[in-house]
């Protein structure tokens, strides 16, 4: 019996061990979230750590209302993984203006991104509302246009930290990650050497330099292996748990990201010589990491062009 947390694509036989692989459970976080200061410094200046969003003063909106409002963006956007505080800018903040225009009998909500300097990096607008219920400040509109909103926001603020790394000539966007690779442990076997051996042939790539020691790296990798006892099973073979955990660390320590893999095998079937398992499970987690390293850096996202806004999604 074989299971897996979560599958992204057809499992993959490999007949010589017994061992079907089923793709690894990623676990990888969103591409808002704060990665600390060593990872901030992959790209020049990036988007908040943390954004402020004040009570706006003119948005067609009662003083109560307007703050309801802010406090339901920061909400979305905390949804979104984006670091917001409801609290007026203070010197150094990326902070996030919030507006309305009326138009044709409905109120139009307007979000635009500012720099620390005060410069208006992005603006976008929200799906019209109809005037009397704005005005009044129900708390339903309120909560639904901040809802609506914040997926455009977030993408936004992508999209301004790519164009970042891809005016500095030392951001991941212009060269290859160095990573550390710690090695496996706890494999049965021969596991801990192939896995490794293995796994640093598979993640070296254009974008990707495996290094044998800590030093400058922009992040570090290591593997844990884990072998259970399972049930006996129908037809006498007894069964074994395997667990592949392939963590990723920034420069600072902090959890980029995790790679897991679980599989059922015959027990002790992987006692002695991994060989071609070795190999697959460990192609197999270099695109895990690899996508974690992607994400958490943000190397692949797509630059805002300075002055281009980013559409909010329609209701």
């Amino acid at each position: 019996m074989k299971r897996a947390l979560s599958v992204h694509r057809a499992a993959g036989l490999i007949g010589a061990a017994g061992l079907s692989l089923l793709s690894g459970c990623l676990d990888v976080p969103h591409p808002f979230r704060d990665p600390g200061r060593e990872g901030r410094s992959l790209a020049l200046n990036p988007p908040p750590s943390r954004l402020a969003v004040p009570a706006p003063p003119a948005a067609l909106l009662g003083d109560a209302a307007a703050g309801e409002w802010s406090r339901d963006i920061v909400a979305a956007l905390l949804d979104q993984s984006v670091p917001a505080v409801a609290q007026p800018a203070r010197k150094g903040d990326w902070w996030l203006r919030l507006g309305a225009v009326a138009r044709g009998g409905q109120v139009v909500p307007t979000y635009s991104v500012i720099t620390p300097a005060g410069i208006v990096r992005s603006t976008d607008e929200g799906v019209g509302i109809p005037a009397a219920a704005w005005a009044a400040g129900d708390s339903a509109v309120l909560k639904s246009a901040a809802q609506q909103a914040a997926p455009g926001i977030a993408g936004a603020l992508t999209g301004i930290q790519a164009d970042q790394m891809a005016h500095d000539p030392h951001s991941l966007k212009h060269r290859a990650a160095r990573i550390y690779f710690a090695g496996v442990a706890g494999a049965p076997g021969d596991g801990d050497v192939a896995l490794a051996r293995a796994f640093a042939t598979s993640l070296r790539d254009a974008e990707d330099a495996v290094q044998n020691t800590p030093r400058d790296a922009d992040f570090s990798v290591s593997c844990k292996v884990t072998v259970t006892d399972g049930p006996p099973g129908t037809t006498g073979h007894p069964q074994q748990h395997l667990q592949l955990v392939w963590r990723v660390v920034d420069a600072a320590g902090k959890e980029a990201g995790a790679a897991t893999q679980l599989h059922d095998i015959d027990a002790h079937s992987l006692d002695g010589h991994w060989g071609d398992v070795a190999v697959a499970a460990a192609q197999e987690a270099a695109g895990g990491v690899r996508q974690v390293v992607s994400r958490y850096s943000g190397r692949d996202n797509v630059p805002l062009p300075p002055g281009a806004p980013v559409a909010i999604p329609p209701r």
